[in-house]
């Protein structure tokens, strides 16, 4: 099961390498600048949940009461 999980994926990536390698240069940095931004925005996801995992805890009080309890079934 890892094994065809690892031949599919450098399958994948030999494929992309492969399509990438036929662009002009120009191109190419166009490519790797929205990869850049793809793991940025990947990165900031995680920061995001992190931070919200973190919140949970202090807005509890403010989240759980009687007086807001008809918008928790919504």
């Amino acid at each position: 099961m890892v094994a065809s999980s690892l031949m599919a994926t450098i399958d994948a990536a030999t494929g992309l390498l492969e399509k990438i390698c036929a662009l002009p240069p120009e191109k190419v940095a166009e490519v790797e600048d929205f990869v850049d931004f793809l793991r940025a925005r990947e990165s900031d996801r995680h920061l995001v949940q992190a931070a919200t995992k973190l919140s949970e805890e202090a807005f509890r009080e403010v989240w759980d009461n009687a007086e807001d309890a008809a918008y928790d079934a919504l």
